[in-house]
């Protein structure tokens, strides 16, 4: 889509829950491509903006506060300073970053409903919904866990399994728990306002099918099927207190749900922007872009649109370029499992290097289907790409400018055929980096914007300018021009990719004011200006660097199957008598070492309180013997003594063992004479 046909162009980007930092996912479906679109557009003079904020209502956010102990409000406070902080270091340039729990969005929103609800748009209907009867409230679907219908798995929400992945409906759960008391919840009735999305199906249906075609197929396909489902009414409000509260009498103890709620929140973040938010929103010659992740489709394709056409005054998407999932290190990003790189983390680990992440992500970007990030992957991209291409042509050609003629650019002489061949891709790179990125395709354009600088590469290596120093001065002249020249137009085309470099390029040779119409001209550095002393634009990333990285996703992995581990069941029973059998007693290590040529096997030397007597124990694995030595133990003394490894062991450590394998003694918490016994 051209931007000719509109005056002005308004970007959305998803509202990122306030129940987490931002991560690798977010960024590469939604964020990263928005800042490149939005970039391109102001380095064409383009009237736009880029509107973001937090998500800060629904049921997450109140189940981590129940969890944590603390209110929604300290969640969302958090959770919101992190994520903003994050955006801003990382470049992604919002003109407004606001937040739903706003004064402005709260009126916003309440208006918004009030006004379609008065237009009668909404239908009103009684439903069976769950109820704790011990917290006596009624459970939203993430308030209540049961057994998966499909896969079996325990712990599945009332809304979907993050099993299988299959969406739900509470009561499809079996054996359902309310996860505010633990208890099991009841049906009872209880009144919901509903947007009949089925009244909206023959808008759409022309308006997206027959209006949208040029909609990217992923999109498209998934609006197509849920239309060709047949729309059903959607409740925009809940039982809940936190949120925007419904406002209308009799609608105590409900908020607006918060698919219904968080669009809304485009409109009163614009309106904190500027107070002629309207032309953004209500003109004609205003276009209004949705950057998404695949999971929001359908809210942004047709609930919020349907919400806009019953509103009346608002203009409909003009597209809506939604990217598929990344995964990470081939298994699913999740927030619950701490699966994920965490942008504020990775902004700590790989200091000034927002430009690779945002490199690696553009260049692996999900845009047709779900991608896989590696760390591997990430380090070859920066090293290979990065480094060996776009660094190393930069490098070659400031150095070798100062190198021959003190950082003064040299003026062009005759040029060649060869010349005038490589000057002549230089607008056919740039027309295919336009033609891109006017269609979202962003790959492809981060793609051709570095094919310019193997150009440069190219060129230098072919023209071997350090060959001809000394016999043909003037040649290398010309060749010295024609890559500054290069270099120049590289800077300019990789903005809106890489920020911070271009901005390092731009510094170094001494170029301000740049904007989309310079790229193409060969005229950038003028014979005789001046340029500033090379700065490397990138670092080569070493193994051990990874390395730390992936040891932490092994380490996330361990903590996960230990906090999922199930206690084993219990044994048969016993007798009493069988138990009474048993004499365990409090004793003392007093000696300690490990038993030659074994890895797991320390001999013990204990303090039982009736006597000392050597035990063999397979701990040698989690303790170091000089550690050991006056720890408090539980020892089985009456257990028949074996032999193992040669060595006589009289008796048994107790030892507990958690999910992870670690062992750990049991012993008394204070202070107990060796020889007391353990009952």
């Amino acid at each position: 889509m051209k931007t000719g046909n509109f005056k002005r162009t308004l970007v959305t980007t998803a509202l990122p829950y306030a129940n987490g930092p931002v991560h690798i996912g977010h960024l590469a479906g939604v964020y990263v491509p928005a800042d490149i679109y939005v970039r391109y557009l102001r380095l064409k003079h383009e009237d736009v903006v880029l509107i973001g904020g937090s998500d800060e209502h629904g049921v997450p956010i109140t189940l981590k506060a129940k969890n944590e102990g603390v209110t929604p409000q300290d969640i969302v406070d958090k959770y919101h300073g992190i994520i903003k902080d994050s955006f801003e270091k990382f470049g992604v340039s919002f003109d407004v970053y606001s937040r739903t729990s706003s004064k402005m969005h709260h009126e916003t929103a309440s208006d918004f409903f009030k006004t379609l609800y008065d237009k009668g748009e909404f239908v009103e209907k009684e439903s069976e919904q769950y109820y704790d009867e011990e917290a006596n409230q009624f459970l939203a679907d993430r308030y209540i866990t049961g057994t998966c219908p499909h896969c079996k798995s325990e712990g599945a929400y009332g809304d979907q399994c993050e099993s299988c992945g299959t969406s739900l409906n509470a009561t499809d759960l079996i054996n359902p728990q309310s996860v505010v008391s633990g208890s099991k919840p009841v049906v009872r009735k209880t009144k919901h306002w509903y947007l009949p999305l089925d009244k909206h199906e023959p808008f759409l249906k022309e308006w997206i099918l027959d209006g949208h075609k040029e909609w990217k197929p992923n999109v498209y396909g998934q609006c197509k099927s849920w239309i060709d489902l047949g729309l059903q009414p959607r409740a925009v409000s809940r039982d809940l207190n936190w949120g925007v509260p419904v406002p209308v009498e009799g609608a105590d103890g409900k908020v607006l749900y918060v698919w219904f709620d968080a669009p809304i929140g485009y409109i009163s973040a614009t309106k904190e922007l500027t107070p002629e938010w309207e032309k953004y929103w209500k003109s004609d010659d205003s276009r209004m872009l949705h950057f998404i992740g695949k999971d929001n489709i359908v809210f942004h394709c047709i609930v919020f649109p349907s919400m806009l056409k019953a509103e009346g005054s608002y203009i409909l998407p003009e597209n809506v370029p939604a990217n598929e999932f990344l995964n990470l290190e081939g298994d699913k990003i999740s927030t619950s499992r701490n699966w994920a790189v965490w942008l504020h983390e990775y902004l700590v680990d790989f200091k000034d290097k927002q430009d690779v992440l945002r490199y690696v992500l553009t260049a692996n970007a999900p845009e047709t289907k779900d991608n896989d990030f590696t760390w591997k992957d990430f380090q070859a991209r920066n090293n290979n790409e990065l480094v060996a291409i776009l660094g190393n042509f930069v490098n070659r050609a400031v150095v070798l400018t100062h190198k021959y003629y003190d950082g003064a650019v040299p003026a062009a002489g005759e040029l060649t055929d060869y010349d005038k061949e490589t000057l002549n891709e230089i607008p056919a790179i740039v027309k295919r980096v336009e033609d891109a990125l006017d269609i979202f395709r962003f790959r492809e354009a981060v793609r051709e914007a570095i094919n310019l600088s193997r150009l440069g590469n190219k060129y230098l290596a072919d023209c071997e300018p350090w060959k001809l120093a000394k016999t043909d001065p003037e040649r290398v002249k010309t060749i010295m021009n024609i890559a500054l020249q290069i270099t120049a137009n590289v800077s300019i085309l990789i903005e809106p990719f890489l920020p911070f470099t271009a901005k390092k390029m731009q510094d170094m040779l001494n170029l301000e004011n740049l904007d989309w119409s310079s790229c193409g001209n060969l005229e950038l550095l003028s014979a005789g200006s001046l340029i500033n002393k090379p700065e490397l634009l990138f670092e080569k990333i070493e193994d051990a660097t990874i390395q730390e990285q992936l040891d932490r996703l092994q380490q996330t992995k361990v903590d996960n199957e230990a906090a999922n581990k199930v206690a084993a069941p219990a044994k048969d029973n016993i007798e009493f008598d069988d138990f009474t059998k048993m004499d365990i007693r409090v004793g003392t290590i007093v000696e300690a070492e490990k038993v030659a040529k074994t890895k797991k096997l320390l001999q013990l030397k204990v303090d039982t309180g009736i006597d000392q007597r050597i035990v063999v124990s397979g701990i040698a694995e989690f303790f170091k013997p000089e550690e050991i030595i006056g720890k408090h133990v539980s020892i089985l003394v009456n257990l028949a003594p074996r032999k193992i490894r040669g060595i006589e062991s009289q008796g048994m450590i107790l030892m507990a063992e958690d999910a992870s394998g670690k062992l750990e003694f049991v012993a008394p918490a204070s202070d107990v004479k060796p020889g007391s016994e353990i009952r």
